[in-house]
């Protein structure tokens, strides 16, 4: 493992902690769980599974692949990517990501939820980061897997940055019914005005 494939795997860590302290923080503040995959109408089942094995991923694959070397051999997705400049571009998503999702996350503050569930979505936040994105926090995730497929670049990255993506798609799907039937007119016009990545109509 190189210096800069350490110190971004070392980001990626930072970011899973993160994740989990400023959840362990907004389930303390607010009383009570804010893991909502379980709850509510929507079946959340294969975003929550796939959330946990891109992450899981995430967090082992780096340290597997440098004590098992390279996995799987002759991997032509490797080969093709492999190089400084990719490794210094791939370092940089999965920083730019790693503060983006650990701020918009932080900015949430009482509404922070993991899931969603009719009656436990919290007030709207719209302003920061959510003034320019309705899912600022996916957003930064999926930077920081870009990052990692193009540092650590094989089947196994991809597979798990393709995961990561389907699971987000997924659950903000589900997140914009749960969060229209909940809100009402305020969440539907906040739909109106910011779009669902990047930008505002």
């Amino acid at each position: 493992m190189t210096a800069l494939e350490a110190v971004s795997y070392l980001f990626v860590w930072i970011y899973l902690l993160s994740f989990l302290a400023l959840t362990a923080v907004a389930q303390r503040e607010a009383g009570r769980s804010v893991w909502l995959f379980g709850r509510g109408k929507e079946k959340q089942t294969l975003p929550a599974l796939l959330f946990r094995f891109a992450f899981i991923g995430a967090a082992v694959w780096p340290l597997v692949r440098l004590i098992v070397g390279d996995f799987p051999t002759n991997d032509p997705i490797r080969a093709a990517l492999d190089g400084k400049w990719i490794d210094v571009l791939g370092s940089g998503f999965i920083a730019v990501g790693a503060c983006v999702a650990i701020l918009s996350q932080r900015h949430m503050g009482a509404s922070w939820r993991i899931g969603a569930a009719e009656g436990e979505t919290g007030p709207i936040v719209d302003d920061g980061p959510f003034a320019l994105s309705r899912n600022p926090v996916f957003v930064g995730q999926a930077l920081l897997f870009v990052g990692l497929f193009l540092v650590f670049p094989g089947v196994v990255s991809l597979t798990l940055t393709a995961a990561l993506l389907i699971a987000i798609h997924l659950q903000v799907t589900i997140e914009e019914r749960v969060l229209a039937a909940t809100l009402g007119e305020p969440y539907l016009d906040y739909m109106h005005r910011v779009r669902r990545w990047v930008g505002v109509k």
